[in-house]
């Protein structure tokens, strides 16, 4: 052997040891910039109360809102990291809130309930009843917790009244927009009742359609006609004023299925079950119909056969106010099998449904237990709750016919803070989790404060969702009418993606009592971005959707009975149709459909093109 073989020879075990200290050097940084060097996690540990991603952020993984696979491109799979699934289990999303800078007391009272007083005045006592008896010092048999929004539902679609815990998803999937129209492609004829002093004709506020796409395995075992069980169907799933819930293939509008008769209105959202069973869930608006008067009651269907498996009263003994109607829009917590509701008679509704649901027998069964969280609020002596309920974690927000707005825990079932919110609130609060903290975005009508001939300020408020305290608030003067109230009852589209700067709201009777305001704001500020005049008022929930191309447009449907195509970034009209008469119902959209029923009597099927 050569001196200078012998040479590299000696050099061999020094350069290898020089590039295995190179490699792991590498690998160290790599991991330490990721994030995923153990004793950086533990280092670097969050304070869920000061971080609002404590928990989420560091494990949320989603399918994408095209319902695509997420993960690396072709050819790169083996080289990108994975974030790891976020946990469905509620003790790992649970959020451990202190009290508020606000809270003076708490004190348990005489006859089991306890009182909470604030710095400004405000009070409210509160009960938590098991099998309708007061338990003092209630304490969970399991904790409930919401996880991120895009996690709501096993389902894809539209399950529920705005989609998901936030009420931020009236739409799902993305549109191919090229033309920037819109096209009636069907139309289904839905009927009209009279009761309550009034006549009532196709579908009303907040009456959104549930767009629900079936697994094939859930598809086969229900009774949907032969023509649609043998191919992919998304199911138009609507109950409306005449007291039907009609079922129909999105494609065409034609029925997929008889319609269910429940023989009295609805006038709110109903749900599907979001673990993707075979379960309808619905409110009742109206107990007349045509002269006919029944029981208020909250429905629960079998849908596999469409029988009705449980209900239970509106008209609860329990609660402080008698009416029974149901507006709100329940959801259901998939990882706990829990039911919450709320009710126009003032309670909030707690059921853990015990189902069980086989798929291959074709069977499915609830057997609920109930636990009820009843309340007095100092702010006003108004009972009610018509909007629908949104969560963060284990925190649940809404808001009453008096105006006071709520954190609940909803393990716990005790308000974490209360804020005055001045009037009548039915527009649903919706929530959005940032690097800042989290946030809800809330707006009144002018009912308690008016008068005929006069006018109020309608408040559109931002608020920190974890202490209660006010971020900004905006009014817009409003006129009164006792009958079709001004201000907001709108859900607003909190801007995400390339409108993630604004949140847009809808105000009615902004001018005269027949017009309105669409306004967006700045999220961080409150200021307007952009303000539009609406010849026509609108109740109707403006829905945002998302293109192929990644920009974002908009629907807004007014009581004139026009159906506008929007740029959310302008607030320009891009494309404007008539779908027959007053639209109060909000739209619902999948893919490039977008669905609404109308005064006119008529469900729309209407193509985004």
């Amino acid at each position: 052997m050569s001196s200078q073989g012998r040479k590299k020879n000696s050099l061999l075990p020094a350069i290898t040891v020089f590039f295995t200290i190179l490699l792991v050097a590498l690998t160290a940084l790599y991991l330490m910039f990721s994030g995923n060097l153990p004793w950086l996690n533990t280092a670097t540990g969050t304070n869920s109360a000061n971080s609002s991603k404590a928990h989420v952020s560091a494990v949320n993984t989603t399918k994408p809102a095209d319902g695509s696979q997420a993960g690396a491109s072709q050819g790169q799979a083996e080289e990108t990291v994975k974030e790891p699934a976020e946990s469905t289990n509620p003790n790992d999303l649970l959020i451990s809130w202190k009290n508020p800078a606000s809270l003076i007391s708490k004190k348990t009272l005489g006859d089991g309930s306890a009182q909470k007083s604030y710095k400004d005045g405000g009070k409210i006592t509160f009960w938590t009843l098991v099998n309708n008896k007061t338990v003092k010092d209630y304490t969970p048999p399991y904790n409930i917790a919401f996880g991120s929004p895009e996690n709501y539902s096993e389902l894809e679609g539209v399950t529920a009244f705005r989609g998901n815990n936030y009420r931020t998803a009236p739409s799902w999937g993305k549109a191919g927009v090229k033309e920037k129209k819109l096209e009636i492609v069907w139309t289904h004829d839905i009927g009209a009742v009279s009761g309550v002093g009034s006549y009532w004709p196709g579908a009303g506020w907040t009456g959104q359609p549930l767009l629900v796409h079936w697994s094939d395995e859930v598809r086969q075992i229900m009774n949907i006609n032969a023509e649609f069980k043998s191919r992919d169907l998304v199911e138009v799933i609507y109950p409306v004023f005449d007291g039907n819930v009609y079922f129909l293939d999105m494609e065409t509008g034609k029925p997929s299925r008889p319609k269910m008769n429940i023989g009295f209105t609805v006038k709110g959202t109903g749900m599907v079950d979001p673990r993707g069973y075979p379960l309808f869930y619905t409110g009742q608006g109206l107990n007349e119909n045509d002269g006919k008067t029944g029981a208020f009651k909250y429905r629960i269907f079998d849908l596999i056969n469409q029988k009705l498996i449980y209900s239970f009263p509106g008209n609860d003994p329990v609660a402080f106010r008698s009416w029974g109607a149901n507006d709100s829009s329940a959801l259901l917590n998939r990882y706990t099998d829990t039911l919450i509701n709320c009710g126009e008679n003032g309670l909030v509704y707690k059921a853990k449904l015990n189902t069980k649901f086989d798929s291959k027998a074709g069977t499915i069964s609830i057997d609920p237990s109930f636990t009820k969280y009843r309340y007095k609020s100092s702010y006003s002596s108004e009972q009610g709750i018509e909007n629908s309920p949104a969560f963060y974690r284990n925190l649940m927000y809404f808001a009453d016919n008096g105006g006071t707005i709520q954190c609940l825990d909803i393990n716990k079932m005790e308000p974490v803070w209360i804020y005055k919110g001045g009037d009548d609130t039915d527009s649903t609060i919706t929530l959005e989790e940032t690097d800042e903290g989290v946030f809800l975005y809330t707006a009144n009508e002018i009912d308690k404060r008016g008068r005929e001939g006069s006018r109020a300020n309608s408040n559109i408020r931002k608020i920190n969702a974890l202490t209660g305290e006010l971020v900004w608030q905006k009014d817009y003067s409003c006129a009164y009418q006792s009958y079709i109230n001004g201000g907001v009852l709108a859900t607003p589209v909190v801007g995400k993606n390339d409108i993630s700067d604004i949140v847009i709201f809808n105000i009615a009777l902004t001018g005269s009592t027949s017009d309105g305001t669409l306004v967006a704001l700045d999220k961080k500020t409150g200021a307007e971005i952009w303000k539009r005049h609406l010849e026509a008022y609108s109740w109707s929930s403006p829905v945002d959707f998302m293109s192929e191309e990644g920009k974002t447009y908009m629907l807004l449907c007014d009581f004139k009975g026009d159906m506008h195509l929007i740029d959310p970034k302008t607030g320009e009209d891009l494309d404007k149709i008539s779908v027959g008469g007053n639209v109060e119902a909000s739209p619902a959209v999948y893919n490039n459909m977008a669905v609404v029923g109308t005064y006119a009597k008529k469900i729309y099927g209407v193509r985004i093109k």
